[in-house]
């Protein structure tokens, strides 16, 4: 096919590829959009647990730019051209009405991660982007600084620019395989090996284990190495059949990675962070007082956050969970508030790609000029989202990058 066949090629249709190509035909551009999985948007129809945490609320740019570390400097410019208010405004008044939660995070009403692939998809079909799924790029032909054409599992395309939106390295079961990491490389950019950051923790211990499911809204983990205090982070917290997660431990996970580096990790869970142990002991002894002859397995039902007394009792295997409150001693009682400021566990590692919420790695952002995505080596090759060398927290940070890459790649393609 021709270069005049088309103005703008798009490799990727997940979150940035789906809004470049979007960009770029609204600017009255022919647009090729290349998908190797049968379907737009397979990762975007998972995250956020499903539920799809679009953007994060904050409206303090330096302070939302400052959530990506070192690129905060590079990020200023795409940031005026789209940002959050943008956001907000392309899905809502596409029919998509959205919501702010805890910590900023923005979902849709609805609660369905498909629903903003759906809006994404209808405005390609309203826009007559050419959209082709179930085909695999096999290379990146280039020559005198400019890419020529694509070759591809159906044939090869060629157009005026091309936009690389192919994601990272995480969860590689919705395509993201790194296969843009090793075009770039490929085609002499320099690019950073991609580790799994925003990720699960595996932990030893057992218990642990078998409170896969379970979770606890409000608690302060502490990490430390050799015995060694490191840092704390306070929020919500996830069992698996493996380790932990959540939030607060995903955003924890690069720290965790660096303490591991060290020594032995090992994390004490307080799960009332509100309360000193003086005043838990206090609280405690109330507990046992009103209910001397209960069964102190039964109380302690009320002491553990719910759905984990039975295993947390396993902690304390000098006490007897059948022993009547009344006959608790003053020593077994401190043992229990004790635990209960610091439950401990052994962290061994941090999980996978195919459990990572953001593999960071990339393309260096020396090599791309920020204000259009363009790459500094290929006047017509332009990157996007997950192929950038950019670290961020979980909160709705990956997809707003995503969004504003692809929209300002999209306008400068």
């Amino acid at each position: 096919m021709s270069a005049s066949r088309y103005d703008v090629l798009v490799i990727g249709g997940g979150a940035s590829g789906m809004m470049a190509a979007i960009c770029a035909a609204e600017k009255g551009k022919r647009v090729l959009l290349l998908e190797k999985n049968v379907r737009l948007g397979e990762k975007l129809a998972i995250t956020g647990g499903g539920r799809c945490n679009i953007t994060n609320a904050e409206e303090d740019t330096r302070l939302l730019l400052s959530k990506y570390g070192a690129a905060d400097k590079f990020l200023h410019s795409a940031f005026a051209q789209f940002g959050v208010r943008d956001t907000f405004s392309f899905f809502e008044s596409r029919g998509l009405p959205l919501k702010v939660e805890a910590q900023k995070r923005v979902f849709p009403v609805s609660e369905r991660a498909p629903d903003v692939v759906a809006v994404l998809e209808k405005q390609l079909a309203q826009l007559k982007v050419e959209v082709r799924t179930g085909v695999s790029v096999r290379k990146i032909v280039a020559a005198h600084g400019r890419i020529e054409k694509v070759q591809t599992s159906v044939g090869d395309f060629s157009a005026s620019s091309y936009i690389l939106a192919t994601g990272g390295a995480s969860h590689p079961e919705t395509g993201s395989t790194g296969d843009g990491f090793s075009w770039l490389a490929e085609l002499g950019h320099a690019t950073a090996k991609p580790t799994p950051t925003i990720v699960p923790l595996k932990v030893k211990d057992g218990w642990v284990k078998k409170l896969a499911g379970t979770s606890i809204a409000a608690m302060k983990i502490t990490f430390f190495v050799q015995g060694a205090k490191k840092f704390s982070r306070t929020g919500a917290l996830l069992f698996t059949h493996f380790g932990i997660s959540g939030p607060t431990i995903l955003n924890s996970a690069g720290k965790v990675a660096d303490l591991l580096q060290e020594g032995s990790v090992t994390a004490a869970l307080d799960v009332y962070p509100e309360h000193d142990i003086g005043t838990l002991d206090r609280k405690f002894t109330e507990l046992f007082d009103a209910n001397k002859n209960k069964l102190l397995k039964n109380v302690f039902k009320d002491i553990a956050p719910p759905g984990t007394s039975d295993a947390f009792l396993t902690l304390l295997p000098h006490i007897d969970p059948d022993t009547k409150v009344h006959s608790v001693t003053k020593e077994a009682r401190r043992h229990i508030v004790e635990l209960m400021k610091s439950v401990p566990m052994s962290i061994t590692g941090l999980m996978g790609f195919d459990r990572a919420v953001v593999a960071d790695g990339g393309l260096s952002l020396s090599e791309v000029d920020t204000r259009t995505m363009r790459s500094r080596r290929y006047d017509n090759l332009f990157v996007t989202g997950d192929l950038l060398h950019i670290q961020r927290p979980s909160g709705g940070y990956s997809l707003q990058l995503c969004w504003t890459t692809g929209y300002v790649a999209g306008v400068n393609a």
